[in-house]
């Protein structure tokens, strides 16, 4: 591979740790979440200031910016997981706005200029550039991929997927909707922290038009694309999101037109996405277990 192809599989792995975040509080909680990149935002700031300003090096800083953008997430969660549906997109824009204008207006986080000289990433005395960087991200994607998998199975994720089945029936159950809804809000945001953290050293400038509203409806997208609440919906949904544009160039200035094109389509034609139960991928290559399932 040259190191344009490189490159763009890196961003595709990065995206895919944000939307498998993202899938955790969508897909598994049930919570509508527009405003997913303000926290990928608010990681790959919290992992700039640390290493320009404070002095850390990546690996020391990474469990910081984990938290930090967790604690926020828990922060915000709280009086926003007690709406509900359109009031609850509304609020996460609204959190997505303002965060970007801190961002974009407080000369702390370096303002319209935004933050450069970001460090790259060393391991071992080793600068990781190109493929290296590719595999550290593949890396950090397996460990989301795991966590994720071991979130469904545990006694949260159980009680998430209940609440989102049905939230009167599961409260009557004893499940409390504000701590495993914020459970959720916490893990997903603390996986955006990660890419966000791997995006600012990557590309080692980042301003807070990176983080704008465009890009959570292009995470939503991806979710949507690849299956909502499935494993592998949003690695698949950003590989197919993160390829197009390159190989359809001419319309790269449409992208955003074909990402809301794509997502009303999926919502009404496939609303399980392409990986998602009854999807048309699944009855073409799994029909004897998908027809067994209903």
């Amino acid at each position: 591979m040259n190191d344009y192809s490189i490159t763009i599989l890196t961003f595709i792995a990065i995206q895919a740790i944000v939307a498998c975040g993202l899938n955790v509080i969508v897909g598994y909680a049930g919570q509508i979440s527009l405003g997913h990149a303000a926290f990928f935002g608010i990681g790959a700031y919290a992992s700039a200031l640390l290493t320009t300003k404070a002095g850390l090096t990546f690996w020391t800083a990474l469990p910081l910016v984990i938290l930090l953008t967790g604690a926020i997430g828990l922060v915000l969660g709280m009086p926003s997981l007690r709406l509900r549906e359109d009031f609850l997109a509304v609020t996460t824009i609204g959190i997505n706005f303002i965060v970007e204008s801190v961002f974009l207006y407080v000369p702390f986080f370096g303002g319209a200029l935004g933050l450069g000289g970001i460090p790259s990433i060393t391991f071992l005395g080793t600068r990781l550039r190109g493929p290296n960087f590719l595999y550290l991200c593949l890396v950090f994607l397996a460990a989301v991929l795991f966590i994720s998998r071991r979130f469904t199975r545990s006694w949260g994720g159980l009680a998430c997927f209940a609440l989102r089945e049905e939230e009167t029936a599961a409260s009557s159950m004893g499940v409390s909707p504000i701590r495993f809804k914020l459970l959720a809000f916490v893990l997903g945001t603390a996986m955006a922290g990660l890419g966000g953290a791997l995006y600012a050293h990557l590309m080692r400038f980042i301003s807070a038009t990176d983080f704008g509203f465009t890009l959570s409806v292009s995470m939503m997208s991806m979710v949507v694309l690849g299956g909502i609440g499935t494993l592998w919906g949003p690695v698949f949904g950003a590989l197919i999101l993160g390829v197009l544009p390159e190989v359809f160039r001419p319309l790269i200035d449409y992208r955003m037109l074909l990402n809301a094109a794509i997502l009303l389509l999926m919502i009404r034609f496939q609303p399980a996405g392409l990986l998602g139960e009854g999807s048309l991928l699944r009855r073409l290559f799994r029909p004897g277990r998908d027809s067994t399932h209903g």
